[in-house]
């Protein structure tokens, strides 16, 4: 009987010990700072150690008005589904080694910024997560590594709502759903500036970068570069819609390089304000059906509020280069803002498609490189109301010369870095005659009128 009563005893203990270890902890919100050494005093056994390795066991909450520091510790996770929210403040600012957080595929982890404040996530390496949600949170992300998430808690590696984080410096890479998004019934304005995103989303039809409405300040995706390595992962490069025409979205799309997806840049909706410039839209042509995808740049608007002014891009070797659809306000170059876009070897089943004016909307195209200097090819080359009188007018000329330009225009002509308009090697002064139509060269640069 005494025996019994010890294997009894022995059960409860052990039960009661499973039950702390499996026990959710919330930080008290006093204002305290906690580091991981503190974690493991004050957890009751949902956070542990062995030297500077850090095993969490449950989920794990940092309230209102408290801090988690982290220096110079890695983190692990040991149970399925754990989730650590921060509701104050997190700081990692690490000068050493990454700091690691990561789960194994049996034991994911989630985090959920919520109303936070002042977080910086410095030099850490996320893995094997199942999504980072960031709720009305300031919230910094600066070189910070994500590789291996799931879609199990967030349809994107971090999933944004009604604030504005930074992410820089970050690199995404095989993270089955999208690196980067947003909701259609929220607002963000992300600011993603010299990431790396390497081969994400797999299995579902998103891009790599997906943001619905932006909020007050402009989304900025500025100086990154967005590619896919694996064929089974081509999927597009980044997706902005407004579905809902919440509010004016304004987007600076700069300077960065997306290319081998399925396709490049998708405007869609309405209320979206967009300056793309400095960009280049390589080989996005990983779609077996091009009814489905292919293009560098696609605006397709639901009203003329969708509007796009696109300058000194490179848009080459994509099943369509720019396709416009429906309603929209694209601005390629103006006659006094010319696009200096190079535009060319798009195309598909044989046809060059470097421009496809899919609506009755007129297109200002002027000032740009189609690759030729033959007016007949450039228009053979772009889709509009000379092809069906249904769709609205292209008009791209005067337009910059092709690598196949006339080299005569060169002789003679030493001063044209001085000069406003040269033709054949003589100044014409400030602006061309009315009807002169051929090569000339304007402050050093090639164009044909």
């Amino acid at each position: 009987m005494c025996f019994m009563k010890k294997i009894v005893l022995t059960i409860a203990l052990i039960a009661g010990l499973v039950s702390a270890i499996n026990a959710q902890w919330v930080s008290p919100g006093d204002g305290n700072t906690y580091t991981l050494p503190d974690l493991v005093a004050a957890t009751d056994g949902v956070v542990t150690n062995v030297g500077t390795t850090f095993t969490i066991h449950a989920d794990l909450t940092i309230a209102h008005n408290d801090v988690l520091l982290i220096d110079n510790q890695v983190m692990r996770i040991d149970a399925p589904g754990v989730l650590i929210t921060i509701n104050g403040s997190m700081n990692c600012v690490q000068t050493g080694d990454r700091v690691k957080l990561y789960g194994t595929q049996q034991n994911q982890f989630s985090m959920r910024f919520e109303n936070a404040t002042n977080c910086l996530v410095k030099k850490m390496y996320f893995s094997d997560g199942a999504g980072i949600k960031v709720i009305e949170s300031d919230v910094t992300f600066d070189d910070v590594k994500f590789v291996y998430f799931t879609r199990d808690y967030s349809n994107s590696v971090i999933n944004i709502l009604n604030c504005d984080p930074t992410i820089k410096d970050c690199y995404f890479m095989l993270n089955e759903g999208s690196a980067i998004g947003s909701p259609i019934n929220g607002q963000a304005s992300p600011q993603i500036l010299n990431c790396d995103f390497d081969t994400n989303v797999n299995g579902i039809n998103a891009p790599q970068i997906n943001l619905g409405p932006g909020a007050e300040d402009t989304i900025r995706i500025v100086g990154n570069e967005i590619y896919t390595i694996m064929a089974q992962w081509y999927v597009g490069g980044i997706s902005i819609a407004d579905l809902m025409g919440m509010e004016f979205t304004k987007v600076l799309l700069k300077d960065n390089i997306i290319r081998e997806g399925r396709y490049g840049y998708n405007q869609q909706g309405e209320r979206i304000s967009s300056v793309i410039i400095g960009n280049q839209f390589i080989n996005n042509n990983h779609e077996e059906n091009p009814m489905n995808g292919g293009s560098g740049i696609s605006i397709y608007g639901s009203s003329i509020t969708n509007k796009a002014i696109l300058r000194n891009n490179v848009i080459t070797g994509n099943l369509w280069g720019i396709t416009a659809i429906d309603l929209h306000d694209i601005d390629l170059g103006t006659e006094d803002d010319w696009g200096y876009n190079e535009i060319h070897d798009n195309g598909n089943g044989g046809v060059i498609y470097d421009l496809y004016n899919n609506s009755a909307c007129n297109i200002m195209a002027v000032g740009n490189d189609w690759g030729t200097v033959e007016e007949d090819v450039i228009e053979s080359h772009i889709v509009h109301q000379n092809d069906d009188p249904s769709l609205g007018l292209v008009t791209y000329i005067p337009y910059v010369g092709g690598d196949d330009a006339v080299g005569e225009v060169f002789e003679n002509n030493s001063l044209k870095d001085n000069l406003i308009y040269t033709v054949e090697g003589r100044c014409l002064g400030t602006e061309l005659p009315e009807n002169y139509r051929g090569v000339y060269i304007r402050n050093g640069r090639k164009f044909v009128k």
